[in-house]
């Protein structure tokens, strides 16, 4: 399944709270389940004023989509062509 990377544009996305964090997850987590099991959120990382999640879904629009449902930023979503790691330099 194709791999996205969505940039969120969240000014003071670093000083969210737990909380808060916990609350937009949530929030996530309840549009993934309405969405069915094509979409799969895998992580996000938290910087100074965006975040960047990692999702597994079938094309940009059901990305789309759930950033819609949810309420979230959807700033830039872009497919990812291959993944590396330290590994590829073996």
């Amino acid at each position: 399944m194709p791999k996205y990377v969505i940039e969120r544009e969240i000014p003071g996305a670093g000083k969210l709270t737990a909380e808060q964090l916990k609350e937009i997850s949530q929030t996530s987590c309840g549009v993934l389940s309405k969405m069915g099991p094509e979409i799969q959120w895998v992580n996000s990382y938290v910087t100074t004023d965006k975040i960047y999640c990692i999702y597994n879904a079938p094309n940009e629009e059901m990305v789309l989509e759930h950033a819609k449902q949810g309420g979230f930023p959807a700033n830039s979503i872009n497919r990812v062509s291959v993944v590396i790691d330290p590994i590829t330099a073996e």
